[in-house]
């Protein structure tokens, strides 16, 4: 049988890869494709280029911003007893760093401590051998070095002279944001505790059930006190008159990314 004229029609299209409409349209659509994949291309790069060289960038909408100071109080227990204040580390080129009485200096210096990276757990990598984990907690010794009988796992058991002999304990974190608030909020992540003007924060090891104690009062106040220099730059709240006598501000309000576990029942 005979083809038919449109049957040779596009027999002929076919074997030249389209017709002349589309041959002409064709490479103008293709190479349109390929020079907006190159552009876009070179757009990422030059942007993730410049994200690296100025990681501060990220941080400087939250606070602590780089340029900030700002203290809390630390305490550190350990199977019902308060373990000796952190020797102060004033020399380091840290931005979280301790000072005397374990008031903890929040001045961030670049992007790894400022902003939503400033929290307890930043603090831990930056102090030389505290290790602070959701499964464990090691605290130097004065010289910086690591020591056993100050280091719990979870499930390790309380030595025999201690409040709790013979029961295990378990590394958890106690913290709390305003001199109002009188249950803490109690995590196993550090990493989740941003660390904000005024806040008290206890690293602890204790059995299941124990509510961690917040800071002595002789860290509080050399907190409130450090604090109340000029180079804070969070406006203060009145603190009750029960808490710190011989000063008067301190916030009251709670971080919006704070965690919200239930402290459980000492």
């Amino acid at each position: 049988m005979a083809k038919s004229a449109a049957g040779k029609w596009v027999s002929r299209v076919g074997a030249s890869g389209g017709g002349k409409s589309y041959q002409k349209t064709r490479p103008v659509n293709y190479y349109g494709a390929l020079a907006v994949i190159v552009v876009l291309g070179l757009v990422a790069t030059v942007f993730s280029r410049y994200e690296y060289q100025n990681p501060s960038s990220a941080a400087t909408g939250t606070p602590p911003a780089i340029g900030t100071t700002w203290y809390a109080a630390l305490s550190i227990e350990a199977c019902g007893k308060t373990l000796p204040f952190l020797a102060p580390n004033p020399s380091t080129t840290a931005g979280l760093t301790v000072q005397s009485a374990n008031v903890i200096k929040i001045s961030p210096v670049s992007a790894a401590d400022s902003g939503s990276h400033a929290t307890l757990g930043q603090f831990a990598a930056e102090y030389p051998g505290l290790i602070a984990s959701s499964s464990e907690l090691a605290v130097p010794t004065a010289s910086g070095k690591s020591s056993t009988t100050t280091t719990y796992h979870n499930g390790d058991t309380c030595p025999t002279k201690s409040k709790y002999a013979g029961q295990k304990g378990q590394v958890s974190y106690a913290y709390w944001t305003s001199f109002g608030q009188k249950k803490p909020v109690v995590t196993t992540n550090p990493a989740s505790i941003k660390l904000t003007q005024f806040l008290r924060v206890t690293m602890a090891f204790e059995p299941q059930g124990v509510t961690p104690k917040a800071p002595q009062q002789a860290t509080v106040n050399a907190m409130v006190a450090a604090n109340a220099t000029p180079t804070t730059t969070s406006p203060p709240a009145t603190i009750p008159s029960t808490t710190v006598k011989p000063l008067t501000t301190v916030p009251t309000t709670v971080p919006a990314n704070s965690t919200t576990t239930t402290a459980p029942k000492g």
